[in-house]
């Protein structure tokens, strides 16, 4: 079933679908909320008010975008106002600070490196990053947006965005040379 008849199913009230839609969904949300809410129980709850939302906005749906990009929009937003609403800014957090500040080195890091699986490790690097910078690099790394799908998800600029991942690019580089000591590893 593609999206238009899955939107054509939730707005005659079929719950089926509906919890369709959430399936093929709920991943994206999960990360957009994660990449800027840290508690879980939040993001869990946040992402319940998303998937009520997406039901109740669903009629203004007007297919200019992708699903995908629609909900994750929503996510994005939504996440944003918690933070708001909870007088936290993650664009008030200094970009070196930040970074370097919550990241815990360990006694030997190559010998942990090779214990663990390169993918969990540059997971964990990126979840070091500035929120703005997260959000971005996931977008476009793990989800697979384009640049335009990102600035209406995001709000910002191409300029911004493309300056944003080029930012969290040189910052994962930086800190995987610091750990590592070699460059070619990426």
């Amino acid at each position: 079933m593609n999206d238009e008849q899955l939107i054509s199913r939730v707005l005659t009230g079929d719950m089926q679908a509906y919890t369709l839609l959430i399936r093929r969904h709920e991943r994206i949300v999960g990360h957009m909320i994660s990449r800027v809410v840290k508690n879980a129980e939040e993001v869990e709850e946040l992402a319940q008010d998303v998937f009520m939302k997406v039901y109740q906005n669903l009629s203004g749906f007007n297919g200019q975008s992708k699903l995908s990009t629609w909900i994750a929009t929503i996510a994005y937003r939504h996440a944003l106002n918690h933070l708001r609403k909870n007088k936290m800014s993650f664009t008030d957090i200094p970009e070196e600070e930040s970074f370097s500040a919550h990241f815990v080195e360990e006694e030997n890091p190559e010998t942990e490196l090779e214990g663990q699986d390169m993918d969990q490790f540059v997971l964990a690097l990126v979840e070091q990053l500035p929120p703005q910078y997260k959000i971005i690099i996931n977008l476009y790394h793990m989800e697979h947006m384009t640049y335009p799908e990102i600035c209406e998800i995001t709000n910002l600029p191409e300029g911004t965005v493309k300056s944003y991942l080029f930012r969290a690019r040189l910052m994962l580089k930086e800190k995987v040379k610091k750990i590592i000591g070699k460059e070619e590893w990426l």
